[in-house]
């Protein structure tokens, strides 16, 4: 069986950390991009990664390029591109920087690799979601974003602190929209399996595992339950936005939105979060 190719588009912090998470799962072939600006960067980083194998027991192979050509026929690519808020800098300059650079880069994803699943990590999240959707013309089931992965393994590992216990007894779900307005859903937290309710708390590890769950799930086919930012189309009473809500994620990527029988204030929190959302990508140049 022929192994994936993944493309992951930035080399900073985030996204050369996604790339050894993924070469250490061994879920497929990596292809590392920058501009060509940082000129031998991606590749120096990726043959850092590489080189790691040898110690970490993987045998994924992973390239650097600041073209997008040997990324060609990916079957997934993480975009990770954009760059952070900086002092001084409005929401709105922030908002359409990274969208010129989310849309470069689904231009030259969609003519190198048409075929391929989307997942979005550039913020703000949800807007960028809809360049990538609009730019790449892909049908929304290829169009990711990774957003309530993190929020929820942020909020698992609260808990799990505050009660001090391990994280794996701890379950939780956070929806909505990637930022202030997110919805934390402390009814549907678990710890072992016990209920819990809860008052109404620049990373880049936890980015990449968030990313690299999302990819596993896809790469084996696993349709596991991740809540994700998705292009939703009247599910939960919302339209034509992106908002994180539970996502099965399988081998063509969005396999089913799922629909929690939200309390009327939990679904009052998500419509506002949307708001805010459809508000913000409004602003779109």
């Amino acid at each position: 069986m022929a192994r994936k190719k993944i493309t992951v588009v930035g080399a900073g912090f985030v996204g050369s950390t996604c790339a050894q998470r993924l070469a250490e799962l061994e879920l497929g072939d990596i292809v590392l991009i920058d501009i060509p600006q940082t000129e031998g960067m991606p590749a120096g980083k990726a043959l850092d990664i590489l080189e790691s194998g040898p110690v970490y027991g993987y045998d994924s192979k992973i390239v650097g390029a600041t073209s997008y050509e040997p990324s060609a026929g990916s079957d997934i690519v993480v975009i990770t591109a954009g760059i952070p808020r900086k002092p001084g800098m409005s929401r709105d300059d922030l908002l359409n920087t990274n969208a010129k650079i989310v849309k470069d880069v689904t231009e030259q994803v969609a003519r190198t690799s048409p075929n391929s699943i989307l997942i979005v990590v550039s913020n703000p999240l949800d807007a960028m979601c809809l360049v990538a959707l609009k730019t790449s013309g892909f049908p929304k089931h290829r169009v990711i974003g990774m957003a309530g992965v993190l929020d929820s393994a942020r909020m698992r590992a609260f808990i799990a602190e505050a009660l001090n216990v391990s994280v794996e007894n701890v379950h939780a779900m956070v929806l909505g929209g990637h930022g202030d307005t997110m919805v934390p859903l402390p009814r549907f937290s678990t710890v072992a399996g016990i209920p819990m309710l809860l008052k109404t708390g620049s990373a880049y590890y936890a980015p990449s595992a968030s990313v690299a769950e999302m990819v596993e799930a896809i790469v084996k086919d696993k349709n596991k339950v991740l809540p994700c930012a998705a292009y939703l189309e009247g599910e939960y009473g919302i339209d034509k936005v992106f908002v994180g809500v539970p996502c099965k994620l399988g081998a063509r990527g969005l396999v089913e939105i799922l629909q929690l029988n939200l309390a009327v204030e939990e679904r009052i929190e998500l419509q506002k979060s949307a708001s805010a959302v459809r508000e913000l990508s409004a602003l779109l140049k």
